[in-house]
Formats: structure tokens, sequence, C-alpha cells
């Protein structure tokens, strides 16, 4: 086990790698996992390490404590901003949930108690979540005078319907796990007890696939959402033919015929 924290210089987030996993924890437990621009930083230098370690394969996200995931901005430090650094505090959340969506690797979102406001948001940016019994969810920004601004606007109408996001944005509610699932907005509810080991689990499936296929895979949805159907097949089949020049689609095909285990090299 390694942990770059101390070179990262991290006091806010735990960072560490476990064979093929990198673990990224939100470390503020006494507020609630609450998120000031310092945490919004460090988790960005904690991804942004994920990311460009070729031996990390896929991120675990989440919070300290069982009591919450992120419940949020922290509303001291922006009672204080003005419209200039409210968007550049706006603009970087938006740049770490846009770095989190587009990592090229898996992230999963282990969520625990409270994910609201910019914590709704920053699970929304991982590519599966997973949910505890005890975790709510919400966007409660209209109840201070402000709106989502973590890309809550953007991501919850294309995960779960305009409709329903809208129903969310606008009265500010809280989900339980229950609903959070009914609606979509995450993949699974397990056990509190069940959840680190369920994601671990997932995390290892996926990534007992030839990690080439799983980062277009990955590109293929998050690029097609933003298009139209037929832009949308002509990246399908672009990146579908860089991963059938791969040695992994060789070595993949190889193995399928010779009833064997694929060994994946990534390349």
């Amino acid at each position: 086990m390694s942990s770059p924290a101390s070179a990262l210089k991290l006091e806010n987030v735990l960072y560490e790698k476990r064979g093929p996993i990198a673990y990224v924890t939100i470390n503020r437990p006494k507020v609630l996992n609450a998120l000031n621009a310092k945490t919004i930083s460090e988790l960005r230098g904690a991804f942004e390490d994920a990311r460009d370690d070729a031996g990390v394969r896929g991120v675990i996200f989440t919070g300290a404590g069982d009591k919450s995931f992120a419940a949020g901005a922290d509303i001291g430090e922006m009672a204080g901003d003005t419209p200039i650094t409210a968007e550049q505090k706006t603009r970087a959340g938006q740049a770490l949930t846009d770095l989190i969506e587009n990592l090229g690797k898996p992230v999963i979102a282990a969520v625990s108690g409270f994910a609201l406001g910019g914590g709704c948001e920053l699970s929304m940016a991982c590519t599966i979540r997973i949910a505890s019994e005890t975790a709510k969810f919400g966007q409660p920004e209209v109840k201070i005078g402000v709106m989502p601004g973590y890309g809550g606007t953007q991501r919850l109408p294309r995960l779960i319907g305009k409709g329903r996001a809208l129903q969310l944005i606008l009265s500010g509610v809280m989900i339980d796990a229950q609903e959070a699932y009914r609606i979509g907005l995450v993949n699974e509810v397990v056990p509190g007890a069940n959840l680190i080991s369920r994601v671990e689990a997932l995390l290892k499936q996926i990534i007992s696939n030839a990690p080439v296929g799983v980062k277009y895979a990955i590109e293929a949805v998050n690029k097609g959402l933003d298009t139209n159907l037929a832009e949308g097949l002509l990246l399908e089949a672009s990146l579908f033919a860089i991963c059938a020049g791969t040695e992994d689609k060789k070595e993949g095909t190889s193995a399928f015929l010779a009833k064997r285990l694929p060994k994946f090299q990534g390349r």
C-alpha cells in the first residue's frame, strides 16, 4: 500500500492506493465533509494523480464516517462570496466534476449518509453510484438563495429526466436511498456494512476487463450523450476501431478461443 498524500500535501482528503484501486475520501467528518475551496482543490490533485498513474485502474470515491458523503458547500465560506469569487469557485467545482467524469477510468461513488448540493453533484460525475441504506440525496441550493453550481442542472436531468430533475432542484427536498434508486440516481442500494466491499467487488469486476475497452466505452457514452444519434454512432465506430487495433483485443480474442482467462496489458 502506498500513499502519496504527503507529496500532494492533502489535509482534507485521504488518498491511498491498494493494488489497482485508488481510494479518494473526503475527510472533514466534523462538518459532514462540507466542500470548501481547499477540499475541492485537494480532490482535484488526488484525481489527477489517479488519472496519471498507469497502475491505477479505477477509483472508489467516498466520505469519511457514515454520516455524510459530502453535505454540500461550506456555507460559512460561501456567505462571503462576491459574484466574481462565486463564479471562480463554481468553475473550480465544475472542473473537478469534469475531471471525475472523464478520468478515462471507472470512478465508483460509495455514498453513505448525506450527498447534498455539491456532494450530490460530485456523486453524479462518477461512473456509477452505490448507496448505503442511510444515504440521502438532494440539491437544496434554492433554499439558501442560489442554485446548483457543480453541474447539477446539467447532469441530474441527463440521469433521471427533466421533470424529475426540476422537481428535486426547485423544491430542494431530500430523498432517501430507495427513492434515489427508484428514479435512477443510484445503481444499487446495499446495507452500510456491505457498502465498500460491494463497491470493491464491482470495481474489480470492471477492471478485470480490457482497460482500453473500458476507457473508450466510458468516453463513447459520455460524449454520445452530448450529441445526436448519428454522431454518437460515428464516435462509437471510431473508438471501436481503435480498440480493434490493440494488443488487448488480440489477447482477449485469443484467450476466448483458447478457453483461458485473458491477461490484459492496457495497450
